[in-house]
């Protein structure tokens, strides 16, 4: 066959993508909505927000499975803020990330997450804090 033709038929071949592990997928009205809230772009062709879904459905994917390689080193049943910040720090890939991942605290114990139950109080909170949390719970009264 000659060469133009090899070429053309490798290039009407779609390349084939693996199957997501994942079956959700990223509102494309969102996204194009996110996409037209800056005053440079200007009309977003139809297959753009498409794209864009599957890149962040495979950048999460990502970056929720080396975080859960982690939380596994640790013998960890959950993927902490913590190893989320590893992650990011460990790799060039992710240093756009890292000014967010700056403020997250270390994480001082060597594993579990035994420390972050729900409602308990921390050093960091006051006296007022809890009771106004403790206020907020509960269902709203109706009024008539």
């Amino acid at each position: 066959m000659p060469p133009k033709r090899a070429a053309a038929q490798a290039a009407a071949a779609p390349p084939m993508l693996e199957p997501s592990p994942v079956k959700t997928k990223f509102p494309t009205a969102r996204i194009k909505r996110i996409m037209q809230a800056d005053e440079e772009v200007g009309k977003v062709a139809q297959q753009t927000p498409i794209a864009v879904g599957k890149a962040l459905e495979m950048f999460m994917i990502q970056l929720v499975s080396k975080s859960a390689d982690v939380a596994r080193e640790k013998s960890s049943k959950r993927v902490s803020a913590a190893m989320l910040k590893q992650v990011v720090e460990s790799d060039d890939q992710w240093d756009f990330l890292r000014d967010i991942v700056s403020r997250v605290e270390e994480d001082k114990s060597g594993g579990g997450a035994a420390g972050s139950k729900r409602g308990a109080k921390t050093e960091s909170d006051s006296e007022e804090e809890v009771v106004e949390k403790k206020k907020r719970v509960g269902r709203k009264k109706k009024t008539a």
